[in-house]
């Protein structure tokens, strides 16, 4: 129901963007003068004071274009379709130059489309789990925690965990740590 009546207004704000428009203001009134209502084999006429091309309602550049993607991308009906969904209900009713192109950058620039859209690259492998220590000492990890504040001039923490016993090892040392002198900490 709300999109009907958005539409609705849509084709009011149409309406008067074409009647503010010098070019289109010009055209009409030559149009009315000459008794014409179609020009270029049937390509272009007016209906209900607004300017269609092969039946479909010409939309001026400005805001209305954005208005118009917006109301068939980000509806339940549209769905976040993507591009080529999107331009198929866009130019079901409306007409502009290079139409598929601002769609496209439409859909680009959408967030929620950016966040949920399908990736192409095929899904991870199986994760592998560690293998596991037969004996202390044999597997070793270890962590640094920096941006520490000063203390006894440390500012980092070297964390090492013995994978086979969990036994852990602080040292305290700084973040300019060589690696020279992280062999000598071991």
């Amino acid at each position: 129901m709300k999109t009907i009546i958005e539409e609705k207004n849509l084709k009011e704000k149409i309406k008067r963007a074409q009647e503010g428009d010098e070019r289109i203001v010009k055209a009409v009134e030559e149009l009315k003068r000459a008794g014409i209502k179609m020009l270029k084999d049937k390509e272009w006429k007016i209906e209900d004071k607004i300017v269609m091309k092969k039946g479909k309602i010409y939309i001026l550049e400005g805001e209305l274009r954005g208005e118009i993607i917006q109301l068939h991308h980000n509806t339940p009906v549209g769905e976040h379709g993507g591009r080529w969904k999107t331009t198929e209900l866009v130019t079901r009713n409306y007409w502009w130059p290079e139409i598929t192109k601002e769609v496209g950058r439409y859909v680009d620039e959408c967030n929620t489309c950016q966040r949920y859209k399908n990736r192409s690259k095929a899904p991870a492998e199986k994760l592998m789990p560690n293998a596991v220590p037969e004996k202390p000492w044999s597997h070793i990890s270890a962590n640094f925690i920096t941006k520490l504040p000063l203390a006894q001039e440390y500012d980092a923490i070297l964390v090492g965990c013995n994978r086979f016993s969990k036994m852990t090892y602080f040292i305290a040392t700084t973040e300019k740590t060589s690696v020279e002198e992280l062999v000598k900490l071991f």
